[in-house]
């Protein structure tokens, strides 16, 4: 098989058979190089018009190739092709956030840091990605820029915020993506699409060069299909050594927050989730369902109104008055929203942040890891949701609520996709430990990931 076909073949199989160690090899036994599988891609995305055109905010095959050209190819991700979520900078192009408020804005000057350090580590930028306005929002709709049809079921949609990301790689359009997550934005859409999206700890990967939303939440981290793809991308975007994964079955002591993370379940989320921990308990771990304070009290101070909203509304409320006309309707409605909190409010819900963080690693002592359906819903369909505000609202609620309480607790987390035998929709299981405890959190997920599989 010449290299050209070998790539193609590459790109069309199953997302789990195109993981990083998966690539690698390839390279390694010379079945394509590194420009076989760009050209392969390219064809995949020009042969696929529809879900390009609302998965990528641009896609440019020469840029690629000129990228290719200037390679260094012994660098770690040597030709792997990324794409990129539309709100980090990258020297000479506009960072839009997917917001037609930024269209005419100035090209970034220099790469993010995030994007800098994929550069050196050798990888390709494909495209910008497509995501929700501002990246205010867990469902991904967007008007504007498009939104991508779920890899499962093209009339439900993929997630958000990072919606294109999530949809590129789940369609052969990228290797892995590179998102934020201020309240899920990673874990949803990886949930969604049958994927592994991990949010690190906040401080491990830099955020400068990331269109804002909250401050104090923002993250950067990587969509792909493995752990261990997460685990090679996050080295990279934090400049740490790679963590040595075991994937080895063994037993882990896993607890599940019992109370409102439980609730308002669709069945199919329910039902695979009671299996998925039936599955774990029959490999040998202990799942042990308990009341978790500082889990509670982050949901609490959620369901307040959180820290985003507020955040939001302050870093939009001159853009906002000034352009409202040209915001999303739905996006402007939840930033009006936030202009009304006090101070007071705000700082109520941001000091005790750091007591709640160190209460959770105290409660997760003699605990390997926290278990939770990803989101509470299965992918709704689109045309229930984008022309009618209510559904919209309880939809994005829904989405969000599991995984933003530990973006208030800044936990390193992950979502890994499960399967019920005979269902077409996958949902996703949330793993997380406290905040700094990335590597360990990786290492168990690897060994979950395993379980889940056999």
């Amino acid at each position: 098989m010449s290299g050209i076909k070998a790539a193609r073949a590459f790109w069309a199989h199953p997302v789990r058979q195109r993981r990083l160690v998966d690539w690698q090899a390839a390279l390694a036994s010379g079945a394509f190089n590194a420009l076989d599988a760009l050209e392969a891609l390219i064809e995949r995305v020009e042969a696929q018009p529809e879900v390009a055109a609302t998965t990528f905010v641009d896609f440019d095959a020469d840029r690629l190739r000129n990228q290719w050209s200037r390679l260094e190819q012994n660098a770690s991700l040597a030709g792997l092709p990324i794409s990129i979520k539309d709100l980090f900078d990258v020297h000479g192009e506009v960072t839009g956030a997917a917001s037609r408020v930024l269209a005419e804005s100035h090209a970034a000057t220099q790469d993010a840091p995030a994007i800098a350090r994929l550069r050196r580590a050798g990888s390709v930028l494909t495209g910008r990605t497509t995501m929700s306005e501002f990246a205010f929002s867990g469902l991904g709709l967007n008007d504007y820029c498009g939104t991508p049809p779920n890899p499962f079921d093209a009339e439900r949609i993929t997630g958000g915020s990072t919606s294109g990301g999530a949809a590129s790689v789940a369609f052969g359009l990228a290797a892995a993506t590179l998102g934020s997550d201020t309240g899920g934005s990673l874990r949803i859409p990886a949930a969604f699409c049958g994927l592994t999206g991990f949010k690190p700890s906040q401080r491990s990967v830099p955020g400068e060069g990331a269109y804002p939303l909250s401050p104090s939440l923002d993250c950067v981290g990587p969509i792909a299909p493995s752990v261990e793809c997460c685990a090679q991308l996050w080295s990279v975007l934090a400049a740490s050594p790679m963590p040595t994964l075991d994937p080895t079955p063994r037993p882990l002591r896993l607890v599940v927050p019992v109370g409102g993370l439980l609730e308002e379940l669709d069945d199919g989320v329910r039902d695979g989730f009671e299996v998925a921990l039936a599955r774990l308990e029959a490999a040998g771990c202990h799942v042990e369902r308990l009341s978790l304070e500082a889990v509670d009290e982050a949901l609490s101070i959620n369901r307040q109104g959180g820290l985003v909203v507020p955040e939001a509304a302050a870093l939009h409320r001159e853009q906002l008055e000034r352009a409202e006309a040209d915001y999303d309707p739905l996006i402007a409605e939840r930033l009006r929203g936030g202009r009304d909190i006090s101070a007071a409010d705000y700082l109520q819900r941001l000091w005790p942040r750091t007591g709640w963080q160190q209460r959770f690693e105290h409660e997760m002592a003699g605990f390997d890891a926290v278990v939770l359906p990803t989101v509470a819903t299965l992918p709704p369909k689109r045309a229930a949701i984008e022309k009618d505000a209510v559904a919209f609202q309880r939809a994005n609620r829904l989405a969000l609520r599991n995984t933003s309480v530990f973006n208030y607790l800044d936990a390193a987390s992950i979502s890994l996709p499960f399967f019920m035998p005979d269902e077409t929709l996958p949902i996703g299981l949330m793993v997380s430990r406290p905040q700094g405890q990335d590597e360990q959190l990786l290492q168990h997920a690897c060994v979950i990931e395993t379980m889940l599989a056999r």
